[in-house]
């Protein structure tokens, strides 16, 4: 009798520990899904199996951490072994018995900083150490601990970051980051021990509701500071602290969609962006790592993995996110959501299986506009060519680097950027966050203000008018503002066409001075027949060849004897992450001090197809105009720069005969059919005008409107024109044609369409 009221006793202690949970990562479902994965799966069969291993052997050291958490609570709930749950109890007992969890440098300040990352950090392991092994805890146990982790992993950051009697930082403190990582944190540790603790739902409530303010964030203008997020779902901080900031949202959402599937989340649309701004700003390498934009506090390989496995987790599975995750779920994304970690593993979603031929339906280039980037690239294939474009902010995570860019092609980062190092090397702060640590113009050795990355700049680059058709790409980077102690105008062009990409910068001064513009490169460089310079790393190779004011010394002669050309100079800076390593890179700088320049120089794109025809460039020029011609694969295109356009001209408009071609246009772009009579309009087929009002040639328009706009019409001579047109609304288009029944795809809302047949031009009334 006595045996079977203790098994009746045991039974229901039994039965009240293991009561109903909802977990807040290491749900039912998602232990299921991964023990169905490990049976059907090779590679996470063989992640799990490494991951099993690495916590036996945790359970044989001395002072487990806890980050260990992670690993432990895992194996826990995939095997229900109670030696890893005793394991995870220790650490429980130990850290939350303890003072604090934060850094001795941020208590030392004033006033304390009580509630910063490591206990973010912190409070994140503990909470799912709590929530794995929460029906292993007995109730006093779970109360105990429940009760001192909200003195020092939840009470601090409340504190710190939201209560209005208490807190003195705001969304923009320390970044942008560091809010969602501290106070979403703490949200998803409330969420760990709600049951526990009656004010935690409050506590998860009042947390949530702040996550569309802190996205809606507009910026300091007092203190130069940026809104947290683009439009389009870009964050600033660079692809570092984008994954790491919008992650720690991303889990406590999770968490709370997990815990409290009843509850009505506040709706993000920005949500709906972000997973697209992470595969616009990666680079798909065949067969290797997936790389990614790296401006700023970055690396090269860091991506939006464990976001976009996130959203994923929260319903958003579109295909796209699909094919973005299978590429880079075996890369080296340290947030801890690749194959490779416990969390990464867990919540390692089933994807469809996707077509071979499968790419995003998504444009090849984009710009996000409010922060300052921009993508361009010429297919979503592995091992393309992509141009990336910084002319934005400066502050914090974010460098000195107005109107630089980087070229990715053929599987490498050729045209780099230089990176970053720890932040506790003096070279932080004296090189890689500066001007010459990036591909910029550069005016007596001066770039930006040194002093932006802390202050901020004052007045920010933009981006501007990007346009993309199907053998053609432009972009306008202005970065004057940044440059405005030293220059009144800095404005860099890029013009894509085919495999050449020109590079246009157009200069002025306050005063005369050396103008130069760098050029960082991965792989071996060096000068070819005194032409161009050979960036060359495996088979990826681009040469780079300056066109104006002039090019390099003919056939390789000695600078001395030509003073008048370029000069190619190799000055030493600093490998990414690695401060103790030289690392060389190039000035190309004008032949003499002056107040005005444009530099123009062409980045040809050289591959197995191209080699040994590689496009044929010419300058040509007159009175008030540089010209750049293109000849490849059975097309000319005619590059025009009017100099009238560059802003000397005041209250009158810029207009210039250039070779027969009348206009106001800043940028004019003609292609032809190689051969062909390049002064008969009837033999164009492409045509660009870059901030311009009309185009002329013998008394006839090609071109109107009486605002200036950018705009690119493709298959010009057809009866089918598709347009691309960047200009005010309200406005009349006119382009010409001899059809009357022309058909025209521009994208914009036509009120009316007409043809005038006395000019031969169809108008369109542009409403927006």
């Amino acid at each position: 009798m006595k045996r079977t009221l203790l098994y009746i006793f045991l039974a229901l202690v039994v039965v009240g520990r293991a009561q109903e949970r909802n977990y807040l990562l290491h749900t039912d479902a998602n232990i299921k899904q991964l023990k169905n994965q490990i049976s059907r799966n090779e590679a996470v069969r063989k992640s799990w199996d490494t991951q099993y291993k690495k916590a036996e052997k945790l359970l044989k050291k001395g002072k487990l951490k806890a980050a260990d958490c992670q690993l432990l609570g895992l194996a826990y709930r995939m095997t229900g072994k109670p030696k890893f749950a005793e394991a995870i109890k220790v650490i429980l007992i130990d850290y939350t018995k303890r003072d604090t969890w934060e850094s001795k440098t941020l208590l030392s300040r004033t006033p304390k900083w009580k509630g910063g990352l490591k206990t973010s950090h912190t409070s994140f392991y503990i909470a799912i150490g709590y929530d794995c092994i929460y029906n292993y805890l007995t109730e006093n146990e779970r109360q105990e601990i429940a009760e001192d982790f909200v003195k020092v992993g939840i009470t601090p950051p409340r504190e710190d970051w939201l209560l209005p009697n208490t807190d003195f930082h705001t969304f923009d403190t320390m970044g942008h980051n560091w809010w969602s990582a501290c106070v979403y944190m703490a949200g998803f540790s409330s969420l760990a021990i709600r049951n526990e603790i009656p004010e935690a739902q409050k506590w998860v409530d009042e947390i949530a509701d702040t996550a569309k303010e802190w996205i809606d964030y507009s910026g300091s203008l007092l203190q130069n500071k940026p809104p947290t997020f683009d439009k389009d779902g870009g964050f600033y901080e660079s692809i570092n602290y984008a994954s790491y900031g919008v992650s720690q949202y991303l889990l406590f959402r999770y968490a709370f969609q997990s815990a409290l599937p009843e509850v009505k989340q506040v709706e993000l649309p920005i949500l709906d962006k972000i997973g697209d701004f992470f595969i616009q700003t990666s680079y798909y390498v065949k067969d290797d790592k997936v790389m990614s934009v790296n401006f700023g506090d970055s690396f090269i390989n860091k991506t939006g993995n464990s976001c976009v496995t996130l959203l994923w987790h929260l319903g958003y599975t579109d295909d796209k996110y699909a094919w973005y995750i299978d590429k880079v779920s075996q890369g080296s994304d340290n947030e801890g959501m690749q194959l490779e970690t416990p969390n990464g593993l867990l919540l390692h979603p089933v994807l469809p299986k996707l077509a071979d031929d499968f790419v995003p339906d998504l444009p090849t280039s984009h710009l996000y506009k409010d922060m300052g980037w921009a993508t361009l690239r010429n297919s979503w294939d592995d091992n393309a060519t992509m141009l990336a474009v910084k002319s934005g902010f400066t502050w914090n995570h974010t460098h000195a680097d107005a109107g630089s860019y980087i070229l990715f092609h053929k599987g490498k980062n050729l045209i780099i950027d230089s990176g970053n190092a720890s932040y506790l090397s003096p070279l932080y702060t004296e090189y890689y966050c500066q001007s010459e640590a990036h591909n910029v113009v550069m005016f007596n050795g001066e770039g930006q203000n040194r002093k932006d990355i802390y202050f901020g700049v004052t007045n920010q680059g933009s981006l501007h008018n990007l346009v993309e058709g199907e053998n053609f790409k432009y972009l306008l980077a202005n970065a004057t503002g940044p440059y405005s102690h030293i220059l009144s105008r800095n404005y860099r062009n890029f013009v894509w066409v085919g495999d050449v990409i020109l590079v246009i910068d157009d200069l002025l001064a306050h005063k005369p001075g050396k103008f130069e513009w760098l050029l960082h490169y991965n792989g071996e460089s060096t000068l070819k027949g005194g032409i161009d310079l050979t960036i060359k790393e495996d088979d990826a190779k681009v040469l780079v060849r300056p066109l104006y004011p002039e090019t390099f010394p003919p056939g390789g002669e000695r600078p001395h004897d030509f003073p008048e050309h370029m000069l190619l100079t190799e000055k030493m800076g600093y490998e990414d992450h690695h401060p103790e390593q030289i690392k060389p890179y190039w000035s190309i700088s004008h032949f003499e001090e002056t107040v005005r320049t444009k530099f123009v120089s062409a980045i040809i794109l050289e591959d197995e197809e191209n080699k040994g025809k590689l496009p044929v460039i010419e300058r040509f020029e007159g009175t008030d105009f540089l010209g750049v011609s293109i000849t490849q694969e059975g097309k000319t295109t005619q590059v025009y720069l009017n100099l009238l356009a560059d802003g000397r001209l005041k209250h009158r408009n810029s207009v210039i005969d250039m070779n027969g071609w009348q206009t106001d246009a800043y940028l004019t772009v003609l292609t032809f059919k190689e051969g062909a009579d390049v002064t008969n309009i009837e033999n164009i087929d492409e045509l660009f005008i870059g901030h311009g009002s009309y185009l002329r040639r013998d008394g006839k328009a090609l071109m109107h409107s009486h605002s200036k706009y950018t705009a690119l019409v493709e298959d010009f001579n057809s009866g089918s024109l598709k347009v691309e047109f960047q200009g005010q609304a309200n406005t009349t288009l006119s382009i010409h044609t001899k059809n009357v029944e022309t058909s025209v795809d521009i994208g914009r809302n036509v009120k009316s369409q007409s043809f005038d047949e006395s000019l031969n031009m169809i108008q369109l009334k542009i409403t927006e």
